[in-house]
């Protein structure tokens, strides 16, 4: 597997692509809307074609390049089909696989920062048939959790956010490497560590808010940073509405 991270440490945000050498074909996910030209010239140096591009949810804080880079390349765009957007995607469900030649990618609906989040299990058949590493969007951060106040409902978005870091994140494999969409620098969590990789051992044993019952899990979440400036906007970018002016 061709595997290649790009850290935004201006604003603290991450975007991924990966997918499989071998039979030349990969995915982008959480792409950035001034990255869609250094995507394409990536994978095209190595040999790949970008097929899926992903979005883990609608981001509120930087305008999202997914759109654009389909679009150009001719890939699929992918949410989760809970996402209300007014745009074409297709739509992914939990549990659902998509194939990248011998990569293959594994949804999980992982709700609580927004309705539509999901994370990415991601597994390299070459390697074997254990999973590799989870790309965990906004849901689980080093040393953190996505806030969940941004859509409204913050306490039963919480919640929700608690149910879906234990049942469905804290369940995987000890040993899976951990890659969040934020590191310190995001206002889309509080406490954030600078290191923009972990485990799910490391999180399990580390992270102060994963140790907690989920009434106290719910009060922690109430202490988050201001609102992403110009969110209103950009998220109406993201869901391809009219901008806000």
């Amino acid at each position: 597997m061709i595997f290649r991270p790009y850290h935004y440490f201006e604003t603290g945000c991450a975007a991924y692509l990966f997918g499989c050498g071998s039979l030349g074909t990969c995915a982008v996910v959480d792409a950035h809307e001034k990255d869609v030209d250094d995507y394409i010239a990536f994978a095209a140096a190595k040999g790949m074609r970008i097929t899926h591009v992903i979005d883990t949810h609608i981001h509120a804080d930087h305008r999202s390049g997914g759109p654009a880079l389909a679009k150009k390349v001719g890939a699929t765009y992918h949410l989760h089909e809970s996402a209300d957007v007014a745009l074409p995607f297709e739509p992914m469900r939990d549990g659902e696989e998509l194939e990248l030649g011998n990569t293959r990618v594994k949804v999980l609906h992982t709700p609580g920062h927004t309705p539509e989040s999901v994370c990415l299990v991601v597994t390299d058949l070459r390697r074997g048939t254990d999973p590799w590493f989870v790309l965990t969007g906004d849901t689980l951060f080093v040393g953190a959790v996505g806030r969940p106040d941004l859509p409204g409902r913050a306490r039963e978005n919480a919640r929700e956010l608690y149910d879906s870091i234990h049942t469905k994140l804290l369940t995987l494999p000890d040993d899976l490497e951990v890659y969040p969409g934020h590191f310190s620098g995001s206002v889309c969590g509080a406490g954030m560590s600078g290191k923009p990789s972990s485990t799910i051992a490391f999180e399990k044993r580390w992270n102060p808010l994963l140790s907690k019952s989920r009434d106290e899990f719910v009060d922690a979440l109430s202490d988050v940073p201001p609102k992403p400036a110009a969110m209103e906007q950009i998220l109406h970018v993201n869901q391809g509405r009219e901008e806000v002016r």
